[in-house]
């Protein structure tokens, strides 16, 4: 049977570039659409966590608003609500071992900007996985996480070279948050040296697939990158 890694940030805000404190967590579709699909996979899905605390998911992304329609945003929050003993006591991020699973997936939000950007457990696990060829797939603000991403043997960035999206810099910008945060996802992977592409048009769906890395750019494309990768496991 196919295991799944599912990493969720811990954090349950995003410190902006003045200091303050921007609500936010896991956004709560790029972790249910992949993981119903996953699911229905017949995949067996382990979730983990930094220190292994329960995840705080996005308000935005639990509001009708959010979701774009009030009949979506109750079937979230009835899976939320069925899947409370996976999430409230995820495994440590630190005792997990990338050898133990055939996928590893992270979902986004602007959690991962806050924790796992700067997390050495989760950028040794990607490192792990990387170099095992290990089937990696991250969505939106998550590619935040592969920041960390750092050989200890060299000081190199594991995916320097390597194709990639995420969450773009002109939808943070529409967002409302690009001129206030620290830095950008979209940036800091190009500084890096990352083969960064994106859709023609913000918050369309896009998936890049480099070897085992699968990425997604946005919350459009929780369902393509999750089904994606299961196409190609299969």
């Amino acid at each position: 049977m196919t295991k799944v890694l599912m990493v969720l940030s811990a954090a349950s805000h995003w410190t902006l570039a003045d200091g303050t404190q921007h609500p936010t967590g896991v956004w709560a579709g790029e972790f249910l659409e992949p993981y119903r699909i996953f699911t229905e996979a017949g995949w067996k899905i382990q979730v983990a966590s930094p220190a292994g605390v329960a995840p705080t998911f996005d308000v935005v992304s639990l509001s009708e608003g959010g979701v774009g329609s009030a009949e979506r945003l109750s079937d979230f929050e009835a899976r939320i609500a069925g899947l409370q003993n996976v999430l409230k006591n995820p495994l440590r991020l630190d005792a997990v071992n990338a050898g133990d699973y055939d996928v590893i997936f992270y979902p986004g939000g602007h959690g991962p900007m806050e924790d796992l950007a700067v997390d050495d457990d989760s950028g040794q696990l990607i490192v792990e996985a990387v170099k095992s060829n290990t089937t990696l797939g991250v969505l939106c603000h998550a590619p935040a996480a592969l920041l960390a991403a750092n050989d200890k043997a060299t000081g190199e960035w594991v995916l320097k070279g390597r194709k990639m999206t995420g969450f773009a810099n002109s939808e943070e910008e529409l967002s409302g948050l690009a001129d206030k945060a620290k830095w950008l996802v979209e940036t800091r992977l190009v500084e890096l040296g990352a083969d960064y592409s994106k859709a023609p048009e913000p918050f369309a769906s896009y998936v890049v697939v480099d070897g085992q890395l699968y990425t997604g750019q946005n919350p459009a494309s929780s369902v393509a990158v999750a089904e994606r990768i299961v196409v190609d496991k299969s």
